[in-house]
């Protein structure tokens, strides 16, 4: 039943990394997926430059859905620098175009400028007047790096989230994620902190005020935010259960999926209810993607 919010495949094959890694293809992503429960999956494709060693173009991700229409949902990813790096340029063009190929939403996000950089801003413009869901990642500096650009406790993005009220976010990245504990520092931002949640979480206060702020839960990044502390990641889960979506980030065929176990685990145990298990796993992703209720749809 559950719906991967986050996803990436090649449709065309392109050269692995230097260290030998690659995207799954389609047909292996299904092959690992499906029967883990995994009924459907967006596809967000890598076109930013920073964000993968060979940039992929957005008809290799409609090829995808094309070929699986009933597993592959697409996004659109779009480069706030397109078409002469300005500011000023209508990217609700490209966006309307792909909206009407199909596309749900843009992401993944990884153009290495600031969240108030005035291209990231023209992106998030136009994606609001789309009415269209962004999927970012979230990075500390400039170069060396992907991701858009944010301070430490996100002030960047707290702007951002008020000057754009009606755009839907969708955080991602050890640095968004690690905002999720009031003992955040310039040193741990980056990393994987295993030490229990503690109270005054920026991204917590966030999600409070701004129901438009919603968590991406892919990857060791999400993953490990509801899980370092289970307590508190129960907690967190029910207090937030319309704005967190599953995922994975599998971003090789060798990555591993231990959100499942731990969202399987901890409704069995009782520690979420089905309500909240249901609404994080596809619920809110149906209602997000503008998808018939999984009791409607053939299985």
């Amino acid at each position: 039943m559950l719906i991967d919010i986050h996803g990436h495949t090649i449709f065309f094959p392109i050269p692995p990394t230097e260290g030998g890694q690659r995207f799954a293809t389609p047909e292996e992503l299904m092959d690992m997926l499906k029967p883990k429960g995994v009924r459907a999956m967006v596809n967000l494709p890598s076109v930013n430059p920073e964000g993968a060693h060979v940039v992929q173009g957005m008809e290799d991700a409609l090829a995808v859905t094309e070929r699986y229409p009933d597993f592959f949902i697409p996004f659109m990813n779009i480069d706030p620098r397109q078409q002469c790096n300005s500011p000023d340029y209508d990217l609700g063009y490209l966006m309307r175009y792909y909206k009407d190929h199909g596309c749900k939403g843009v992401g993944e996000v990884c153009a290495n400028i600031p969240v108030d950089d005035p291209r990231m801003e023209n992106l998030f413009k136009h994606a609001e007047a789309c009415d269209l869901p962004v999927t970012f990642h979230m990075a500390t500096k400039e170069g060396g790096t992907y991701g858009m650009i944010d301070h430490l406790h996100l002030p960047l993005l707290e702007a951002a989230l008020k000057k754009f009220p009606k755009l839907k976010f969708l955080g991602h990245s050890p640095v968004f994620w690690s905002e999720i504990s009031g003992d955040v520092t310039e040193e741990t931002r980056s990393g994987y902190p295993k030490e229990k949640v503690t109270e005054g979480g920026t991204l917590v206060r966030l999600m409070r005020e701004h129901p438009m702020l919603c968590g991406d839960m892919s990857a060791g990044s999400g993953c490990n935010a509801v899980s370092r502390d289970p307590e508190f990641g129960y907690a967190f889960m029910t207090e937030f259960q319309d704005q967190l979506y599953f995922g994975l980030d599998i971003c090789d065929p060798k990555n591993k999926t231990p959100l499942i176990d731990f969202l399987n685990e901890a409704v069995e145990g009782g520690h979420i209810s089905r309500e909240v298990y249901e609404k994080i796993g596809w619920k809110n992703a149906e209602k997000l993607l503008g998808l018939p209720p999984s009791s409607h749809r053939e299985m």
